[in-house]
């Protein structure tokens, strides 16, 4: 086992010990924390809408028009029975009723469930469920798929969220539950099995503060905009939760991802500081038109960035893309950080070295937290799962176990390996997918690529790769042949992958995460 403290400067223990003490204390309060302290005339987003013309609609909403629209609405769900450690279910996509609500839930100390809109029904009813959740606020091209799970009260964006809004006085106060009440129950993406549980505290709002601040070194200066969904951790966390908490504007697009629209609203809003998932970021290195742009910062989480695109995004938008790395359960905690106080040069291939307020080290093979060594640290344990709990952590509870193999270097950088089930083991030698993956998306005809073991009664495993290719090209033995040789002169002789699958698409998660399980069961 080796260990990784963070090293930092004295400055960085005191903004720690405010962000715990603030987001910790026993009289937390979390709409309060969010919105209440803010400057009401201060803009928290800004939503985006694009009309029949192309043109962006955008419209700013104040942390006043927050408190007082999410005031108002506590007291409507308040009417309906919902109280102090309720679950809500909340179903839409990147709207101004979606903050209300998350802010109306928190008022009454009840607990926001957050539903991804990609989801069909099963998956919906799965969570509703498993979190007890009996109301559902959601949008209307949503509505459909609660319809036949019973016992549930939806609500819906529009007349009659409006409605419910207008006709009640808001709430005189609001429920502080404390650093240690719940706040969110978000369930992990099931890359490698059902999706558990995840309570989210209210004092996981200083670990998100941290990231806003070192990690992705959001300032005052900024325009700011995460693109990532809020159904999942990385768009609630740091596209709601995290700009709330330090008080800065996020975007809010309500529109899908096409390299079009991204680059409307990067150029005419004067985006500096973008977050994105690595799919956003491969997406738009591959459109030739995407170009003209000075970003300050760029980051991205969720899967390692391939070298291309960080020399993509050196010479396109005039900054490093900087990879960082986190769970559900904790949130991002090692990263390429952008904060000047803690930033060290990017090394690509580098999931970059632990935040402020985390230890970590290799246990196993496994990336791992020092439990006692970091005080950011939120998740105490699977809802309901103490198994899959135990699973996480050493038999004496000193590290918690990511299930990702890594490595660490002299320097202290962390460099990702695999999830500990996609690890391939071949004639004796462990090989990362991510690593054969690097060099396949390289090739110019390759447009996603996902690499898996493969049984084989001499070698153990041997590799299999499933490849989709670009728009009119055909998948053919020679370029089958080509696609191999690159690998053995890009990575090593070795692990080339011995048959190649040309596919129409991958198997991900909702979140984009590749279902490796899925392709190693494909006859």
């Amino acid at each position: 086992m080796t260990q990784t403290a963070p090293t930092h400067d004295p400055s960085v223990d005191e903004k720690l010990h405010e962000w715990i003490t603030t987001f910790g204390a026993d009289s937390a309060d979390a709409a309060y924390l969010l919105a209440d302290r803010h400057d009401p005339a201060a803009v928290a987003f800004t939503t985006i809408d694009i009309d029949d013309d192309d043109e962006l609609v955008t419209v700013d909403l104040t942390y006043g028009e927050l408190a007082d629209a999410s005031k108002r609405f506590a007291a409507a769900l308040a009417e309906l029975g919902v109280g102090r450690g309720d679950r809500v279910g909340v179903l839409m996509g990147k709207r101004a009723e979606l903050v209300v609500s998350l802010l109306a839930i928190a008022r009454l100390g009840a607990v926001y469930v957050p539903l991804f809109t990609a989801f069909a029904t099963p998956a919906i009813e799965m969570r509703l469920t498993a979190g007890d959740a009996r109301v559902v606020i959601t949008e209307p091209g949503q509505v459909d798929k609660l319809d036949g799970i019973d016992g549930i009260r939806t609500i819906v964006a529009g007349d009659e969220f409006d409605g419910l809004v207008a006709a009640h006085e808001p709430v005189a106060e609001s429920v502080a539950v404390g650093g240690d009440g719940m706040l969110i129950l978000l369930f992990t993406s099931g890359t490698t099995g059902a999706p558990k549980g995840v309570p989210v505290p209210v004092r996981a709002l200083a670990a998100f503060s941290c990231y806003m601040h070192y990690g992705l070194d959001v300032n005052a200066d900024d325009v700011f905009w995460n693109a990532a969904d809020p159904g999942w951790a990385y768009g609630l966390y740091y596209g709601i939760l995290g700009p709330m908490a330090i008080g800065r504007r996020n975007l809010l697009l309500h529109a899908g991802f096409s390299p079009e629209v991204t680059a409307q609203v990067l150029r005419e809003l004067g985006v500096t500081n973008f977050a994105a998932a690595p799919t956003v970021y491969r997406s738009l290195s591959k459109d030739p038109s995407f170009t003209g742009f000075a970003l300050r910062r760029a980051s991205s989480a969720g899967e390692p960035l391939t070298p291309d695109v960080i020399d993509w995004a050196r010479e396109t938008l005039q900054t490093e893309v900087r990879d960082h790395y986190g769970q559900t359960e904790h949130g991002m905690f090692i990263n390429n950080h952008w904060h000047p106080d803690v930033a060290q040069p990017l090394v690509p291939g580098s999931m970059g070295s632990p935040m402020p307020g985390f230890a970590t080290g290799i246990v196993d093979g496994q990336i791992a937290i020092d439990v006692a060594h970091s005080p950011l640290l939120f998740f105490t344990g699977y809802l309901d799962a103490p198994d899959k709990t135990a699973a996480r952590f050493t038999p004496d509870g000193a590290w918690y176990l990511t299930g990702d193999t890594g490595r660490k270097d002299d320097d202290g950088r962390y460099y990702f390996t695999a999830r500990d089930d996609d690890v391939i083991i071949m004639a004796g030698y462990r090989i990362g997918p991510f690593d054969v993956e690097s060099v396949l998306i390289t090739h110019p005809s390759v447009v996603d690529v996902a690499v898996v073991g493969r049984p084989d009664e001499l070698r153990g495993e041997v590799l299999e790769a499933f490849v989709v290719l670009a728009e009119g090209v055909d998948g053919t033995d020679a370029l089958e042949a080509e696609l191999q040789q690159l690998v053995k002169t890009g990575f090593a002789a070795h692990a080339y992958p011995r048959t190649v699958h040309f596919v129409d698409a991958l198997p991900k998660t909702p979140s984009g995460k590749i279902q490796r399980f899925i392709l190693r069961k494909q006859p």
